[in-house]
């Protein structure tokens, strides 16, 4: 095998001439062109959905919802089933007990869920006044010109993209993630404040835009008709918390190594966070 050597470029430039002053034009740099060339590592491009960055919805009013909550006077609807997910309650593995004396609710462990059981779904969920399926087999008409990323996704006929979407709500300096799941509170083809700047259609408690889960709740120390801010964030723009403790998929928890870079990456984008938070946004 033959080898070629290689000779890294090499910029010299005069020095200054007794007298001369910096603001002189300098002579012209001296090239050395390498006599080789060493193969360079392909650069990964950077996915376009990582930096797409989403409007702030600001000072929305945010109500308390939960799998398995029952119909009451002041909201008819159960949630055992949700809006695109029939068997909720049954995949989510149970009562989402909102009572905080029947929660976990730490920061120090991430736990942020019910006490009688470990949910299969995360707990950290969230509806809002839109859904983009209508009947069986069919998106509603304005879907795919309202929706940021239904071109993307090129779904079926009928398949929601909306479920599973994440969320970012903030309030006090707390930033914490979600997931679309549920569609509400009361309207369901509210786009033009989903995806648009109008303000909620609804004049129900207090003209609320968005549902939280109790997770949700215990980690942001939010009560039911309080302001938050939220926004759509890609998936790959979330770190990793408590949001993704549970209804995740691990794939390096058997693998100690993969397991240090995980958390390493937890380090770094808390760094990124906390940089971000420090942009001037509305309490």
């Amino acid at each position: 095998m033959l080898w070629k050597w290689i000779v890294p470029v090499v910029l010299t430039v005069a020095p200054l001439a007794l007298g001369q002053t910096p603001s002189a034009k300098p002579a012209v740099p001296r090239v050395v062109v390498p006599t080789g060339s060493r193969p360079m590592d392909p650069v990964r491009p950077v996915a376009p959905a990582s930096r797409i960055l989403y409007p702030w919805k600001t000072h929305v009013t945010c109500t308390i919802f939960w799998i398995g909550e029952q119909p009451t006077a002041r909201n008819p609807t159960p949630n055992c089933k949700s809006s695109w997910d029939q068997k909720w309650s049954i995949n989510f593995g149970g009562y989402d007990d909102p009572d905080p004396a029947n929660r976990i609710a730490n920061h120090a462990t991430g736990e942020f869920r019910p006490k009688k059981f470990v949910p299969k779904l995360n707990p950290f969920y969230i509806a809002l006044p839109y859904n983009d399926v209508q009947g069986w087999g069919k998106h509603k008409p304005e879907a795919s010109r309202v929706i940021p990323w239904f071109s993307r996704m090129r779904p079926e006929p009928g398949k929601t993209v909306c479920k599973g979407r994440w969320i970012q709500i903030y309030r006090n300096g707390r930033s914490c993630y979600g997931q679309w799941e549920d569609c509400g509170p009361w309207e369901t083809d509210d786009w033009e404040f989903v995806f648009g700047n109008k303000p909620p259609k609804t004049k129900q408690n207090g003209a609320a835009g968005i549902d939280i889960s109790p997770a949700i709740r215990d980690y942001l120390g939010v009560k039911s008709g309080q302001k938050v801010h939220w926004r759509f964030v890609e998936a790959g723009q979330v770190p990793y918390g408590p949001w993704k403790k549970y209804g995740q998929e691990q794939p390096a928890a058997a693998d100690p190594n993969l397991v240090a870079q995980q958390k390493y990456l937890e380090y770094l984008r808390k760094l990124r966070d906390e940089e971000f938070q420090k942009k001037p946004l509305p309490h």
